[in-house]
């Protein structure tokens, strides 16, 4: 836990200029177009389905929640359903194989985060979307945060398309076939929703050019 605790420290001295992180900030993370990932994992099935051909597929969107000193992660995972901790147990989750991180972005929506972290607090504790689909008591990562991110009339202001599942060849990657027969149930291709490569892209967000996490 040293490395990560020099990255934190390094972190918040970058901080010290602006522009710093903010509570209600995302967090994205990409792997290089051509990035080789486990053919099983759902990771590279995203990558796969909603990359782009060239730059950076977007695997996954979280949340920051900066608290004094701390930074906190809110977001929908597998491994914790939707849950908020601390920013190093983060770093830990996202090491690749090779002990190297993804590439870190952070994003900031254009009018403000309009209580997107109180908002998104509301749904701790519910259970990873394994199924993808909207309003069935649970979610994944870009369904919370889509959800938490309202006008003053409790609507989302992040727009939903119709998911893509199939990579550029018209085929479903295998893990996602092996999933959705897992758990008997077909895959949700069509269905409005949300995914972190569309929701990098918003009008709505602009890049904030800050290290993440700060090299030694």
């Amino acid at each position: 836990m040293k490395r990560v605790s020099i990255l934190l420290f390094l972190l918040f001295a970058a901080c010290t200029q602006k522009p710093c992180i903010q509570s209600g900030d995302l967090l994205f993370v990409g792997l290089p177009f051509d990035y080789k990932a486990d053919t099983n994992s759902m990771s590279s099935a995203i990558a796969e389905a909603t990359g782009a051909e060239e730059g950076l597929n977007y695997i996954h969107t979280a949340i920051l929640e900066v608290e004094g000193d701390s930074v906190w992660i809110i977001d929908a995972t597998i491994k914790r359903g939707v849950a908020r901790y601390p920013l190093d147990t983060f770093l830990v989750d996202f090491t690749l194989s090779d002990g190297s991180y993804p590439v870190f972005e952070i994003m900031r929506f254009k009018d403000g985060a309009r209580d997107i972290v109180s908002k998104s607090k509301e749904f701790l504790g519910l259970p990873y979307d394994v199924y993808f689909l909207p309003d069935n008591g649970a979610m994944y990562c870009t369904e919370l945060v889509r959800d938490s991110y309202l006008d003053e009339n409790g609507q989302p202001l992040l727009p939903a398309a119709p998911m893509n599942f199939k990579a550029p060849s018209g085929e479903f990657p295998p893990y996602w076939t092996w999933l959705f027969d897992s758990i008997g149930a077909p895959i949700p291709q069509g269905v409005p929703g949300t995914n972190p490569q569309d929701m990098r892209n918003s009008p709505l967000l602009e890049l904030i050019n800050i290290p993440f996490p700060c090299q030694e």
